[in-house]
């Protein structure tokens, strides 16, 4: 996908209307995931979620999982994501990541403006597509 086309892309997307991750833990406006796509794949029982995230300066999603990988690039800022057992990872815009199934992992924007990434989530058919962890 070209640079033009991906831009064009997140215009139109940005008109969809957006929801938090976990509306309890995180205000909406601080950060937002809209749905671009939700389909079948050809391993049996399983699909895709494509999904745009937007971070608002100094959002955090705290600990949570998924229940298969997540796979993302970074097209705006720099994300600190911390994966358990795992020391934390500063993710700058034009970078790649993949996150373990079943990972627990927490995101941090720390640009000091907003950040912005695509996910793809590869999950069995049927389970959330995130799951909060309780702090301990």
């Amino acid at each position: 996908m070209t640079k033009s086309t991906l831009a064009s892309t997140l215009a139109l997307l940005l008109a969809l209307p957006v929801a938090g991750l976990f509306a309890a833990d995180t205000p909406p406006a601080l950060f937002t995931r809209t749905i671009l796509q939700d389909q079948d794949i050809a391993a049996a029982g399983h699909h895709v979620v494509i999904a745009q995230v937007d971070f608002k300066k100094d959002a955090m999603v705290p600990a949570h999982t998924h229940p298969g990988e997540e796979c993302g690039y970074l097209i705006e800022g720099t994300v600190i994501v911390a994966i358990a057992g795992q020391p934390p990872k500063t993710i700058k815009a034009g970078e790649a990541f993949v996150i373990p199934a079943g990972a627990v992992h927490s995101a941090r924007n720390v640009t000091g403006g907003p950040a912005r990434l695509v996910a793809n989530y590869i999950l069995e058919k049927g389970k959330p597509l995130a799951t909060p962890v309780a702090a301990k």
